[in-house]
């Protein structure tokens, strides 16, 4: 597999100034929050490594972007989550994992990320990733989460 992405050496390299803090309890469904004045991250506690990679990556993300008004959240949300499965899972990683398994939770710790990112770079996938699938993975590659 190649070159990795690692969130917490790009962090290191092009937001040296902002606070990246594991150490809070947040809410339930929430794994991770930016605060743009802060200029700080907040990451859950409660993850482990593998969401933690791939949390940070969703708010480092969420930096390079900036912030949206209230009534586009949701739709960044969605931008941002494939934005960031695309940066954690390359294409020849993504057929090498799937040559080995198409089951979801062996396939995300082969890639070194969690289902939720697994699912979204799927989900993503653009006519070209999805022809270059089927060519090196004939109709085998099917994915059904």
């Amino acid at each position: 597999m190649s070159q990795r992405w690692h969130p917490w050496r790009h962090a290191a390299e092009h937001y040296p100034d902002v606070i990246i803090n594991c150490q809070r309890e947040l809410p339930e469904q929430l794994w991770g929050f930016t605060s743009f004045s802060l200029r700080k991250v907040w990451l859950c506690r409660r993850l482990r490594q593998v969401h933690r990679r791939c949390t940070l990556t969703h708010e480092l993300i969420h930096l390079e972007r900036g912030p949206v008004p209230r009534h586009l959240q949701e739709r960044e949300e969605r931008i941002v989550d494939g934005l960031a499965a695309r940066r954690l899972i390359e294409m020849d990683d993504l057929i090498e994992g799937l040559r080995w398994s198409r089951e979801p939770s062996e396939l995300a710790d082969a890639l070194w990320v969690d289902e939720p990112t697994l699912n979204s770079r799927m989900a993503y996938l653009d006519p070209l990733e999805t022809a270059h699938l089927e060519h090196e993975l004939g109709d085998e590659w099917l994915w059904i989460p």
